[in-house]
């Protein structure tokens, strides 16, 4: 069953917090195969003073990132739970990333994420970001919860 979720769901499902929350809005999610999440890239964003002054471009570490935050909803849909204090979803891989095309400010970054493998805690997705249509960047993100020790 596809669902969307407003600011106030993605808060639900994501432990991020300003400055480092980067979906805004979830689109579309389909527990057990994939998300279409966004996030609108303005000017006001803490990193573009300095990446770069005289022509900001969102860092694509970022962007992956962005990916990597739509997985994580992802995965709490399909497990049907939401992030605890006492466990950590962690980023543990990222494979064939590629980008395509800058993103600034202005930008509307749409994040298509799908799960390829499942199995023992490990999680492997496939995810695009686009803006415009035009893909903006691609990877392959490995990600795993954990019980904080």
């Amino acid at each position: 069953m596809s669902t969307t979720m407003d600011i106030h769901e993605v808060l639900e499902h994501l432990p991020h917090r300003y400055p480092f929350l980067l979906i805004d809005r979830v689109l579309d999610v389909v527990p057990n195969e994939s998300i279409v999440a966004l996030k609108n890239v303005s000017m006001n964003e803490p990193f573009f003073p300095g990446h770069y002054p005289h022509h900001p471009v969102m860092p694509g570490v970022l962007v992956i990132e962005a990916m990597a935050q739509a997985a994580a909803i992802l995965s709490f849909k399909t497990m049907g739970t939401l992030p605890s204090d006492d466990s950590v979803y962690y980023f543990v891989g990222i494979d064939n990333a590629r980008f395509k095309r800058p993103v600034g400010p202005g930008d509307q970054l749409i994040l298509k994420v799908s799960i390829a493998m499942n199995r023992r805690g490990m999680w492997k997705f496939s995810g695009k970001a686009e803006v415009d249509g035009q893909v903006a960047a691609e990877a392959d993100l490995i990600c795993t919860l954990r019980t904080k020790e």
